[in-house]
């Protein structure tokens, strides 16, 4: 698992390993790019994506996918992360 090593990538990877258990997961931190635009607060910590390889998206679509990982970060997303990207991937897939 690689993850950007700060606080708030830290709580990210923390929350998405209780919730979906992953064999591989990436938290990736994009504030860089968006930096002076519009969302950014300053932090550098507000653009994320998250790749995320877990036995709990098998069988399900991507927004049924895209819905856990949401759940797993509800309260960040309502306060301190702007945008997130996700890539949502079953064992085995590519």
């Amino acid at each position: 698992m690689t993850t950007t090593s700060t606080p708030l990538a830290d709580e990210i990877a923390a929350r998405l390993t209780a919730a979906l258990r992953p064999t591989a997961l990436d938290v990736i931190n994009d504030s860089h790019h968006h930096a002076g635009h519009s969302g950014d607060d300053g932090t550098g910590e507000s653009h994320w994506t998250v790749v995320v390889e877990s036995a709990a998206f098998v069988g399900l679509n991507r927004v049924a996918r895209q819905r856990l990982v949401n759940t797993a970060l509800a309260d960040l997303l309502a306060t301190r992360i702007h945008a997130l990207a996700m890539k949502t991937h079953a064992p085995g897939e590519a």
